[in-house]
């Protein structure tokens, strides 16, 4: 798998040595090895090659890839990469219609962060890359995006099949340990549903930081509480029904840990609850979803009795 695209933007960047061992990475991670359901993965990849790209577009605020592709045909194939998480995207005719609705996170950030415009963007923890079209969009000149999900980078193959194969956006399947120390490379960095999965935030932090020329952006949206600087939550077993959540500080909290790292003009963007209109289950990801995992007579708590999922969006330049 190549992203010539993104490897010229790389060289572009002075960034000859990392690409090196980058294109190496990325070879062995879609080799298959190791990955039961990769080669079933790949092979719907192989099925989409009958249908034509055309490019892509914004059309009335949906990502939408051009194709005269028969939907029903085109739903079959795309249907065996499911659960579709992020998005939603149309293909032609087809709405996929996504667990997520990233639009509308999108829509809260584009206004309030630095201009995308010619900056080069890293977004770790991307999924399947749907922030990074918008990006891309809007005129950034590099959107790379890293996730250790293959689902989540076949899911992005698909689309780029449609959207166009050589554009300088990508997603490496890759977690933010993968990448070199002090990178120190990218304009933009977007941490995005990652902070509450990581054992340790503060090194997250840190290893968020080191992506950044200096002057560089952090733009950091996680789960939080209500509270003083002095307010975190550590769930005992699951929150909201998932096992990997560690970390969910107060706002201030979070924002004193930006500076401790060194991050300065620390701000808050937005802060939202999330509603069972914005995530759910559908035909696109038929597993449960945010309405099963709150509590049924008081959507204000979770299933297991925690405040109810409170996000928040940060900046801070470097």
């Amino acid at each position: 798998m190549e992203f010539p695209g993104v490897w010229k933007e790389l060289a572009r960047m002075g960034q000859q040595n990392w690409l090196s061992s980058l294109r190496v990475q990325v070879s062995r991670q879609y080799s298959g090895e190791g990955h039961g359901d990769l080669p079933r993965w790949r092979a719907v990849l192989k099925e989409l090659q009958r249908f034509e790209g055309l490019g892509y577009e914004l059309r009335d605020g949906r990502l939408h890839f051009l194709t005269q592709a028969d939907a029903g045909e085109l739903k079959e194939v795309l249907m065996k990469l499911s659960p579709w998480r992020k998005g939603p995207f149309e293909f032609g005719d087809l709405f996929v219609d996504t667990e997520w609705r990233s639009d509308w996170k999108w829509e809260r950030l584009r206004e309030k962060i630095s201009p995308v415009n010619e900056r080069r963007i890293l977004d770790v923890g991307c999924g399947n890359g749907y922030h990074l079209w918008r990006m891309l969009d809007e005129g950034a000149s590099l959107a790379l995006g890293i996730d250790p999900s293959m689902l989540f980078g076949c899911q992005f193959l698909a689309a780029r099949h449609f959207g166009g194969e050589d554009l300088p956006l990508g997603v490496l399947p890759l977690g933010i340990e993968d990448l070199p120390a002090k990178l120190g490379c990218f304009d933009s960095t977007f941490s995005m549903g990652v902070l509450y999965h990581r054992k340790s935030p503060v090194e997250h932090l840190e290893a968020l930081r080191d992506t950044l020329v200096k002057g560089g952006e952090l733009v950091l949206e996680t789960l939080v509480v209500e509270g003083d600087e002095n307010t975190v939550l550590l769930p005992e077993g699951r929150y909201a029904q998932m096992r990997n959540v560690w970390f969910l500080p107060s706002v201030e909290l979070l924002a004193r840990m930006m500076k401790r790292v060194g991050f300065r003009e620390v701000e808050v963007l937005d802060v939202s609850v999330t509603t069972v209109e914005e995530q759910r289950g559908t035909e696109w990801m038929k597993f449960q979803s945010l309405p099963e995992f709150l509590d049924p007579t008081d959507h204000s708590k979770t299933i297991e009795g925690y405040p109810g999922p409170l996000r928040a969006v940060l900046r801070g330049i470097r």
